[in-house]
């Protein structure tokens, strides 16, 4: 038998495919409209059904308030008492329903009614009980459920997540949201890191700056350098600005090529006018400055020209900016 795991596994995902390309087919001006009226929401987009209808509201209404449309899910049963407080006059109220016969949700329509509020119902029949009360309903009618038995809300609630995230894509494109906004949103996720974290927030400073004056002998300098463990040395002149680097390649390439370090100091050794980064900038931008200049780290100097900071890909990679 469990040579027909993959069998059934692929046609129910072959019907659900196919229930979201029929609901696609169906979409009409009532799409537009919805769209249209939750794009020029003065409120809140609220979010409400039952079952899995509301397990597919409470993902849209998370999808909804990431992407650039406030957003919450309010359940119906909740709301009759008490929680329709919640809704006030300007939100837009997307109601879920495959029959369109919830009882929950045809209890509070009136009060929703009472408000200045606008009701979009989605649901499989545009002669329901629902949809005859909705300001504007998008018919989401599947012909076959995955589930063999036809019971199951499985095809239904598929093409219905599918529609609710097309109606989020459709507002994220009319409001222009950029990745930027995005990070806004999700300041603690991988994408709110990479987009928001600036190279001071990650930089070393201070005592952990690895630093030396112009004219310090190589071998102190090469002392400075494993202490702090950067694998780079800034050289600054005495007013803090930036003269030039060591790296550890350079050292490296160093001991091949000389036999004694006696009387060199940094400046014979260093190079010169290094490449740096502001502060003020992105993290993001300096992995790719590092990534195109194929370097391992950077120095930071302010608007003056003044070391203020050091960071490597490392510093980077431990901040999950990489």
């Amino acid at each position: 038998m469990k040579t027909q795991y993959l069998n059934w596994a692929k046609s129910a995902m072959q019907v659900e495919e196919a229930a979201i390309r029929e609901v696609a087919n169906s979409l009409n001006d009532t799409f537009i409209q919805a769209a249209d009226a939750m794009l020029h929401c003065t409120g809140r987009v609220i979010i409400t059904g039952m079952g899995k209808s509301g397990h597919i509201g409470r993902k849209m209404s998370a999808t909804l308030a990431s992407t650039g449309t406030p957003s919450y899910f309010v359940h119906p049963a909740e709301a009759a008492h008490g929680d329709l407080g919640m809704i006030v006059d300007g939100d837009v109220v997307v109601a879920l329903s495959n029959s369109g016969e919830s009882d929950e949700i045809l209890a509070i329509i009136p009060a929703l009614k009472r408000k200045n509020t606008t009701l979009i119902c989605i649901t499989s029949n545009p002669q329901s009980s629902m949809a005859k009360h909705a300001d504007i309903h998008i018919q989401a009618a599947v012909s076959q459920e995955a589930c063999p038995l036809g019971l199951a809300p499985t095809s239904s609630t598929t093409a219905v997540l599918a529609l609710c995230d097309a109606l989020a894509i459709v507002l994220l494109k009319a409001r222009q949201f950029t990745s930027e906004d995005f990070a806004l949103s999700h300041p603690a996720g991988s994408l709110g890191r990479r987009l928001l974290m600036t190279v001071r927030d990650v930089m070393h400073s201070g005592d952990y700056l690895p630093i030396v004056a112009t004219g310090t002998l190589l071998k102190s300098a090469v002392v400075i350098m494993s202490e702090k463990g950067l694998g780079m040395l800034a050289v600054v002149e005495q007013s803090g600005s930036l003269k030039g680097i060591l790296t550890d390649g350079d050292l490296r390439r160093l001991f091949e090529t000389h036999d004694t370090f006696a009387n060199l100091t940094v400046d014979d050794v260093m190079k010169p006018n290094p490449i740096t980064i502001s502060p003020d900038k992105l993290a993001s931008e300096a992995v790719k400055v590092m990534q195109h200049r194929r370097i391992n780290g950077l120095l930071v100097c302010d608007e003056h020209g003044t070391l203020v900071g050091a960071l490597n890909m490392n510093d980077l990679l431990q901040a999950r900016v990489v």
